[in-house]
């Protein structure tokens, strides 16, 4: 067996043993998982204390950054009429509505759209369907941006997984060569990989510039904005809507402590840092955090991500089903959850890289073993898991003291971890995009408020299941697929400025 194999072998091994033996201990050593369980919803109440005000630094930041006048700031910089943006937008099954939306906000950008250069990244699968659209869009948009280049990934090419990440890999690179043609130096232009449906906030451009052109070594940076999914929020299940804002509260809390903090989603970086590590890897799945590693692993750990701290808005996943719009869901968060194939590539470029300082090392390691591993068995362990000695428990340990205490302790810990379901209920309703006309105001948002009674549903659906479905996968040898969500947009959209 080779150490690749145990290193991807490892974190899905360490979840089953978690799993298997809290079931295990549950009838023969009932006690001893009485207090792993108190310990861990101990750490677990301690983890939601010390990440709860990054979430409120976070948040009074994105008010903030949303009131600046990020374009004049960024105007007044020397190097400010030098800065080029490059966009990509892969595309495959979307309805032109959605490319359409997301070129005409990023021509009303406050930066300038005469220095941006947009690619619509196509599939050579999709081809057929795409050729249409792209003339289409190319007419409607002709002469708004500074270029607005289409580009087709080939199908079916050796080494590649079909997916985003492949696609990056080909439009990255001939994106380059007509950079280089135009004569732009690389360190002068910022790359945003985007979804096709992502709405920009509109100094969103105005901001990076901003931000590339006073922090330290800009192009040894990623730039992580806020990721809402508000774009067709009212329309999506309530489960659906839940896990999403989940997904944006951890990324706000990471955002608050950026020091330990991975790319996500749609982000910026440095065209030069592209070039730099080879553009995005083709046979991968988790293309938003890999390419973060690269840049870790290529400047030997002096790589980081700057935050944003302004919004860009997505879609949910949608299917027009409800049941087949939470099945898709669930693909999409194993999808995200394959980034524990980060953890081999970690374990080898680290063990290679001799200048990268070892505790950085130690530190990156731990933090992607621990983030797996709480997001496959936390909810299980707070929500089932800590409950099996108190039904399989033989007759014997019933009497005992700690048998017939921990229950009321373990609900007060959790009482106490309820400060983060009523902050996130508290949040999300300041998040929300306007209300359609056609829904009462009382009634919806009342059920905005009644939803976070699925958070513990959510929690294991949505979160534990898929992330224990991905490490499994990956410890068996089983490689996963890039799932393309399906998601429509929303009529008007809107998102939370």
């Amino acid at each position: 067996m080779t150490m690749r194999r145990v290193y991807e072998i490892l974190p899905g091994a360490i979840v089953w043993f978690t799993l298997v033996a809290s079931v295990v201990l549950s009838f023969v050593r009932p006690i001893w998982m009485i207090y792993f369980i108190i310990l861990f919803d101990l750490y677990w109440l301690l983890r939601i204390i010390y990440n709860v005000p990054f979430l409120i630094i976070s948040w009074v930041r994105y008010h903030r950054a949303c009131r600046r006048d990020w374009q004049q700031e960024a105007e007044m910089i020397e190097g400010y009429e030098e800065i080029r943006h490059l966009i990509l937008l892969p595309i495959s099954k979307e309805d032109i509505s959605v490319a359409r939306e997301t070129l005409r906000v990023l021509a009303t950008c406050t930066f300038p759209a005469k220095r941006m250069m947009v690619v619509l990244a196509g599939e050579e699968l999709y081809e057929e369907r795409l050729r249409p659209i792209f003339a289409t869009l190319l007419s409607e948009f002709e002469g708004t941006f500074m270029h607005l280049w289409t580009t087709f990934h080939p199908k079916d090419v050796v080494g590649e997984i079909r997916g985003k990440g492949s696609n990056l890999h080909y439009a990255g690179i001939v994106a380059a060569d007509r950079v280089a043609e135009l004569g732009i130096p690389p360190e002068q232009v910022v790359v945003s990989a985007f979804d096709v449906d992502t709405i920009v906030h509109p100094q969103y451009f105005s901001c990076l510039t901003y931000l590339y052109l006073t922090v330290p070594d800009p192009t040894r940076s990623s730039y992580q904005p806020v990721a809402l999914y508000n774009n067709n929020l009212w329309e999506s299940p309530a489960a659906i809507r839940v896990a999403m804002f989940g997904t944006t509260f951890w990324l706000m809390t990471e955002l608050g402590r950026p020091e330990g903090m991975m790319t996500f989603s749609s982000h910026s970086m440095s065209l030069r840092m592209l070039i730099d590590v080879g553009f995005w890897q083709k046979d991968i799945v988790s293309e938003d955090s890999r390419i973060f590693l690269q840049g870790l692993v290529k400047y030997h750990g002096a790589y980081r991500v700057t935050p944003m701290h302004l919004p860009v808005s997505m879609d949910t996943v949608m299917s027009g089903d409800y049941w087949k719009a939470l099945i898709a869901q669930y693909k999409q968060y194993r999808r995200w959850a394959w980034g524990a194939e980060n953890f081999p590539f970690m374990m080898e470029a680290f063990s290679r890289d001799k200048q990268m300082p070892f505790f950085a090392k130690l530190f990156w390691v731990f933090k992607q073993l621990e983030g797996g591993y709480t997001w496959a068995t936390a909810p299980l362990l707070i929500f089932v898991l800590g409950y099996l000695p108190f039904y399989l428990a033989p007759e014997r340990f019933r009497s005992f003291a700690l048998f017939q205490n921990t229950p009321f302790t373990l609900q007060w810990l959790m009482r106490f971890a309820m400060i983060g379901l009523f902050l996130s209920a508290a949040l999300a309703m300041a998040l929300l995009p306007p209300r359609p006309q056609r829904l009462p105001r009382s009634i919806a948002y009342g059920i905005m408020l009644l939803q976070w009674a699925l958070l513990p549903v959510t929690c294991i659906l949505l979160g534990s299941v898929p992330a224990i479905d991905a490490q499994t996968r990956l410890m068996l040898g089983k490689q996963l697929g890039f799932f393309i969500s399906p998601k429509r947009s929303s009529e008007g959209i809107a998102s939370k400025k």
